[in-house]
């Protein structure tokens, strides 16, 4: 397993690798370059046995609580916002690599209450926390996406719309 500083991916990682998914985990200190400009890099190529391999970008987020947010009267929940960057640095890759590949997004979210309330169907615990993961398609992605912050050039997705689109991430290979 890669020495990965952000949690939300090694969490992945180790999800991919507890499954016997067969990956590369893409060095986040490299920076590839194209036509003079940096590409943002994606996180994981996954192989897939059947389909398309996936190019992963993972993006972390915390899920709150349920029934603590339902009793707040608010929740947080299936934050799913990405950037411009992040949209066009996927599509690049996903022209470079061909075909054979897909890029996609990996919700990672780290459950801020126990499992059980979560509404996961697989949960996964890593370093004493527990993640429910997600993915969709980049195309389906920015089909259904809106701008959140013209500010931070940044797009969100609905939510009932994200909850229609998302998949375990097994569904996706």
């Amino acid at each position: 397993m890669a020495r990965r500083s952000v949690h939300y991916e090694a969490a992945f990682e180790d999800y991919l690798r507890s499954r016997g998914l067969p990956y590369v985990a893409v060095d986040e200190t490299k920076k590839a370059i194209f036509a003079n400009s940096a590409v943002k890099s994606f996180d994981f190529l996954v192989y897939s046995s059947s389909g398309q391999n996936l190019l992963v970008d993972v993006k972390g987020r915390k899920f709150p609580d349920s029934a603590a947010g339902r009793r707040q009267g608010t929740t947080r929940a299936w934050e799913n916002w990405i950037t411009r960057q992040d949209v066009e640095g996927l599509g690049e890759w996903e022209k470079v690599f061909g075909r054979d590949f897909r890029a996609a997004l990996v919700f990672a979210y780290w459950l801020q209450g126990p499992p059980q309330r979560a509404p996961f169907d697989d949960v996964h615990i890593f370093g004493q926390k527990a993640y429910g993961f997600v993915g969709i398609g980049l195309d389906r992605y920015v089909a259904g996406a809106r701008p959140r912050s013209a500010k931070w050039e940044t797009i969100t997705m609905p939510t009932r719309e994200f909850r229609n689109e998302i998949t375990d991430i097994a569904n996706m290979l």
